[in-house]
Order: C-alpha cells, then sequence, then structure tokens
C-alpha cells in the first residue's frame, strides 16, 4: 500500500545498516523540503503532543490527499518527510487505511526514537488521519 516515494525511502535504508547513518538520512530528507511558509505556521496547523514545534497544512487535490508540514527541530523535519512520503498523492479515503506503524516499522523508526519523538509521530499520524476522514 506503500507509495513509490515510500517505497525509495525503504529502498534506502537497506543500504544504510548502521543506524546513525539511517539517522542522518531522515534529517537530509528534511533538510531537501521547502520550509512551510511562515503564514501556515497558525495554531490551526500546529500538532500537539509533540516535543519540539510542529506544522502539518494538509491539502485536498481532487480526490488525492497531500500535506506540506515543517518543525523547529530537524530529525521531526524529517519525519514530517517520511510521512509525506507515505501519505502525499493517495486517495484520501485510502489515508485511514494505511498501517503507518507498519511502513514505519519496516524503516526501524519505531525502534529508535525516544518515547517523546514517538508521541510526537504519533500525534502527526493521528492528525493526517483526521483531516483526511473529515474530507472522505
Amino acid at each position: 500500500m506503500a507509495t513509490n516515494a515510500f517505497e525509495d525511502i525503504v529502498e534506502d535504508f537497506e543500504f544504510l545498516e548502521d543506524w546513525e547513518d539511517r539517522y542522518r538520512h531522515v534529517i537530509e530528507l528534511g533538510k531537501a523540503m521547502d520550509p512551510l511558509d511562515d503564514a501556515l505556521k497558525v495554531p490551526a496547523t500546529k500538532v500537539d503532543g509533540c516535543a519540539s514545534q510542529v506544522w502539518l497544512h494538509p491539502m485536498i487535490e481532487g480526490e488525492r490527499f497531500r500535506f506540506d508540514g515543517d518543525s523547529d527541530a530537524m530529525i521531526v523535519r524529517g519525519l514530517i518527510a517520511v510521512l509525506r512520503a507515505l501519505y502525499n498523492g493517495i486517495p484520501v479515503a485510502e489515508v485511514p487505511a494505511v498501517d503507518a506503524r507498519g511502513e514505519l516499522a519496516r524503516l526501524g523508526l519505531n525502534d529508535h526514537l525516544s518515547a517523546q519523538r514517538s508521541n510526537g509521530l504519533r500525534a502527526m499520524i493521528e492528525r493526517i488521519r483526521a483531516v483526511a476522514s473529515e474530507h472522505a
């Protein structure tokens, strides 16, 4: 069910044996994202439950789900980039059915994030699902 963009990340992770290299790769994915416009960093787009500042700006384009996001923490920007690869471009009706935890486990993220980061990641996924459910 994963997108091609997410499968590309999975392939990259298979070549990176050391977790520190994978961590750096996640950060690089975040650095490669365009920053979210400051005008979109408002309370309505802020995600509660994250240790750092996180904003997600979802968009429904036709029947497709898409979102942009940003954070003041580089690793979290990277996690947003990974979630964008997982969700962007799929039909909005399919968003709630994505097994994000299972897909992210393929990257080993569940085993290597702090409890705070894991909670923040869960909060981002819940926000994505909630927005998609409103528009499905």
